[in-house]
């Protein structure tokens, strides 16, 4: 004796694949068109947004107000200290840091375009890379000013000019370590992602497609 019973059609694969080609690296459905206001609201976009800002401030205040003037000496002194290389990693790494800052807010926006779950795993890994790395140079560039800083003596800089703006550099240096973490810890994520979507299209290829 039949029951009757019918078969409910699975939607389950679909709604997964659907759900990680929208979630994978925070970008829409692979291939499709650019939207900025999903861009904007990317954890990793706003991250690397602050970053460069911060990048701003260090290389900014130190070029502007980290080099003095002494009326026994003719030439400018690095306020860290008459350190001229603490005032040169400063600039180095906040200039670059503003540069690679710009150059994977480039790759974001480029992100959706990219099909290729391969390729985007590859330029996941790259962001992993490179924000651990920036986050290394980033806490060294911390250590060196606070060092110099410590170490400077009054007597080099008796009317205090440009102290704020040191105390600046060296703080906008800490928090780019955490800035630059974050961003590192949020590519791990999006890679495990990227990975999962790859096996789940591998296991079920017809559910997996758009």
């Amino acid at each position: 004796m039949r029951t009757g019973r019918r078969r409910v059609p699975s939607g389950g694969h679909r709604a997964g694949a659907a759900t990680m080609e929208g979630g994978a690296y925070g970008a829409g459905k692979a291939g499709g068109a650019f939207d900025p206001y999903t861009l904007i609201r990317q954890p990793h976009t706003i991250l690397r947004v602050v970053s460069w800002v911060f990048s701003i401030v260090v290389f900014g205040s130190i070029v502007n107000e980290g080099y003095l003037n002494s009326s026994s000496e003719s030439e400018e002194f690095c306020i860290y200290n008459r350190n001229p290389n603490a005032c040169g990693y400063g600039v180095t790494v906040g200039v670059l840091a503003f540069l690679t800052c710009l150059l994977y807010l480039a790759l974001d926006v480029y992100f959706p375009q990219i099909s290729s779950v391969k390729d985007r795993k590859k330029a996941v890994l790259s962001d992993i890379g490179v924000s651990a790395f920036w986050a290394f140079l980033w806490f060294v560039g911390f250590c060196y000013l606070a060092n110099q800083w410590q170490v400077s003596k009054p007597k080099d800089n008796p009317l205090n000019e440009g102290t704020d703006a040191a105390r600046a550099a060296i703080a906008f240096s800490f928090f780019s370590i955490f800035t630059w973490s974050l961003t590192a810890a949020l590519a791990v994520r999006r890679f495990k992602d990227l990975t999962f979507q790859e096996e789940y299209s591998t296991l079920f290829p017809t559910s997996a497609q758009p």
